[in-house]
């Protein structure tokens, strides 16, 4: 009796050290899952999926990997690895301790495979981009925009008399302020010139049909023309322009490639939203002869006058997201703070901390005041709001109250590089705005491939 009760003693100790270490490498186990699970997840939150380097720049990543990591590169001779150069089928392997140090060598993009026990689990691909080095002049510059929309603009009424009565007739016949015209008894508007020629022949042989785009929709308006008694002259009360007109600030320009790049958003229809449709434009150069300061819920504005046809800076052939661009045929006669070309820097470099924006605040002297970058978000996804700043400087604060309008496209300069420019105001916070990479800016002109 006593003999089995000490074998059934020995047997239940056995089968609980079996269950204890069972339950043991169960933990272990689970552990080790969840580890190689989250560990890939830990690699691509500091890895971005296009890394963009210039050629002799390096960048570290910090992050620390339990494991050796092998990376295997498709080419050659783009890019250095921790100080060893990496290509073709070689696999560079990376101490556990080590961060993930990248140099570009020369220009050109190759693709990265990063994996854990030599190719065994997948981590990561990634392409590296390695760019030419870039210097541009910064802008600061205020500029006098004019973009030629197809058609042209109705902007406000004559008023003809007829005995006692005054009246529009182009008003009576249902033509809208901001309506534009885009025919004229099947004639194509393409300028104010042809407009006018157009609507002085076909007045003078009866009624006139205008075809209108209104709100995104196409409208037909039939206008009886009035003889003026004055001038004996067929009118039809209207004021109209061809063109879409305002301030805005130059951002950079390229010497050597004879572009620009203006503004950082885009500009949009009044009516539709939609980005302006351009048949041609043109920036020339602007005074600012007075700002209108800025008050929470009230966005200040900078006044500036200038002449069409008089100081022309450049073409404009391209609105788009990031602002507009052309090529540049001078720079005119601007005081500048930097009038020598500057290094232009990656949105990855950009980083919260003291920096510099330049722009005009009168008459055309372009001027350097404190800004501090308060986030820098959306480093690796284009967008015009990835820059967080806020005005710092007290005698920009005292004449405009902050960001205005007119200051769009004003260069930011952080550690001698050309980095952003500003975008957009925050209405409720004068002080405080967005701005864009330079990074994306620069794409926008083809000087640099977009990855």
């Amino acid at each position: 009796m006593v003999l089995k009760k000490l074998h059934c003693y020995r047997e239940d100790l056995r089968m609980r050290n079996f269950h204890r270490k069972r339950n043991i490498l169960m933990i272990v186990t689970i552990f080790a899952v969840l580890f190689l699970l989250f560990l890939p997840l830990e690699i691509r939150i500091h890895l971005e999926d296009n890394i963009r380097l210039f050629e002799g720049q390096e960048h570290s990543y910090s992050v620390k990997f339990p494991f050796h990591l092998y990376i295997k590169a498709d080419r050659e001779d783009i890019l250095d690895i921790n100080g060893s150069p990496v290509g073709g089928d070689e696999i560079c392997l990376l101490g556990y301790k080590n961060d993930l140090s990248l140099r570009g060598v020369s220009r050109g993009n190759v693709n990265l495979e990063l994996s854990l026990f030599k190719g065994l689990i997948p981590i990561k691909q990634l392409t590296v981009s390695v760019l030419p080095e870039m210097e541009l002049i910064p802008g600061g510059h205020s500029i006098g925009i004019k973009l030629h929309e197809k058609g042209v603009l109705a902007v406000g009424y004559f008023y003809l008399e007829n005995g006692e009565k005054t009246f529009s007739p182009a008003e009576e016949a249902g033509i809208l302020i901001e309506d534009v015209i885009i025919e004229v008894n099947g004639t194509t508007i393409d300028d104010i010139d042809m407009a006018a020629g157009v609507i002085k022949s076909e007045s003078a042989k009866g009624n006139l049909k205008f075809t209108i785009k209104r709100k995104g929709e196409t409208v037909i308006v039939n206008v009886v023309p009035y003889s003026c008694p004055k001038t004996g002259e067929k009118r039809i009360g209207l004021y109209i322009r061809d063109t879409a007109a305002g301030v805005g600030t130059l951002t950079f320009y390229d010497p050597e490639n004879d572009c620009y790049g203006a503004l950082g958003h885009i500009i949009n229809d009044l009516d539709t939203n939609a980005a302006l449709e351009i048949n041609d434009g043109m920036i020339v150069r602007a005074d600012i002869v007075n700002i209108k300061a800025a008050r929470r819920g009230q966005p200040g504005e900078k006044a500036g006058i200038f002449r069409e046809g008089k100081d022309i800076l450049g073409s404009i052939r391209k609105n788009c997201n990031f602002g507009i661009y052309g090529e540049l045929q001078n720079v005119g006669k601007y005081v500048t703070p930097y009038p020598d070309p500057i290094p232009l820097g990656l949105a990855f470099q950009v980083e919260p901390g003291p920096a510099e924006l330049l722009t005009v605040v009168e008459g055309n002297k372009i001027q350097s005041f404190e800004i501090e970058i308060e986030r820098a978000v959306n480093k690796h996804t284009p967008g015009d709001k990835g820059i967080i700043l806020r005005i710092v400087d007290e005698d920009l604060l005292e004449l405009t109250g902050g960001i205005v309008q007119g200051m769009s496209g004003s260069p930011i300069i952080q550690n001698g590089c050309l980095i952003g420019a500003v975008t957009h105001v925050f209405v409720n916070d004068p002080t405080r705005g967005y701005g864009i990479y330079a990074e994306w800016m620069v794409r926008e002109t083809d000087i640099i491939p977009v990855s």
